[in-house]
């Protein structure tokens, strides 16, 4: 069992945790930027997104893709350091855009909310997009619960995505030309709840509430489970085999693996995720952990 520990202060909400490079990344939804952080914890903003940045991904040219939640744009931050459009999923998502994953070619998977969390919406389902390394954009699955942290297996053959609302993560076989087939179950934490429930309603019914998420060498899955205040390593199949919380009972929205050797476990943790209270103070915080088992797979 590992302890965690603080590691950077005083974000409205971070997201998006990356390690790329020598450097962790992360994204601040209510500050509007993404921050380069040093080992040593040193950081500096990189870029902002007025749309609300959210998942971080890399291109074989070393361009940065950046999700822009609010308009439902994928950036594109060039290695020179100009910034454009690289695709618009607007025509796919039906809720805020959020958490995506991209592959060794440059393409890209997005996943959306699906419907107005924040304004208390029935859930309904959506679809995860694909985004093409050239920026078009297709439909890649759909009738997933408010598909959001996703990460793709070494071999490049699987794509996980945890279903927020869906009571599990759902994996998916990952064609050469980018299609995903073999709907499945990889981890299954209790019934899937009917679409149309209420906020309340769900919430009594989800075991875990997959967020951010990450892969190790085994083949297990660091995920943030939204709902629980809590960090779990999860086995294939759902067996909860490890779980570590922040000291201060705060909850815990995304996780990363990273560091020099791949041990470390960064999360993002926050007081809730309601977007009023996030976005007028700064009581979000990074916290890491060694563990044993190293990052495997993407991001």
């Amino acid at each position: 069992m590992a302890n965690l520990e603080p590691f950077v202060e005083g974000g409205t909400f971070f997201e998006g945790p990356r390690w790329h490079e020598g450097t962790w990344w992360v994204s601040d939804f209510y500050a509007h930027t993404v921050s380069r952080i040093d080992p040593d914890g040193t950081m500096e903003t990189v870029l902002e997104v007025p749309g609300q940045p959210s998942g971080l991904g890399w291109l074989p040219d070393g361009s940065m893709l950046v999700v822009s939640m609010l308009d439902h744009r994928v950036l594109r931050r060039w290695p020179d350091g100009r910034v454009t459009t690289h695709a618009d999923i607007g025509g796919l998502a039906t809720g805020h855009a959020n958490d995506l994953v991209v592959a060794p070619d440059g393409s890209a998977w997005v996943g959306n909310f699906g419907f107005d969390l924040m304004e208390g919406e029935a859930m309904r389902p959506t679809c995860l997009a694909r985004v093409a390394p050239d920026g078009s954009v297709s439909r890649a699955v759909d009738d997933l619960y408010f598909p959001n942290g996703a990460v793709i297996t070494p071999d490049g053959r699987t794509l996980i995505v945890g279903e927020t609302f869906g009571n599990g993560m759902t994996a998916f076989t990952l064609n050469g030309d980018g299609t995903l087939t073999g709907r499945r179950d990889w981890a299954r934490f209790g019934p899937r709840p009917e679409p149309g429930s209420d906020r309340p309603t769900l919430l009594r019914q989800l075991a875990v509430g997959p967020d951010g998420c990450c892969l190790d060498a085994e083949n297990h899955l660091w995920i943030a489970d939204a709902f629980n205040q809590r960090c779990i390593r999860v086995a294939p199949g759902g067996a909860i085999v490890d779980e570590l919380k922040p000291a201060n009972g705060q909850g815990v929205f995304a996780c990363m693996l990273g560091g020099a050797d791949g041990r470390t476990l960064l999360v993002c943790v926050a007081p809730d995720s309601s977007a009023r209270r996030r976005r007028a103070v700064r009581e979000a915080s990074l916290w890491t952990a060694r563990v044993v088992v190293p990052h495997a797979g993407r991001p």
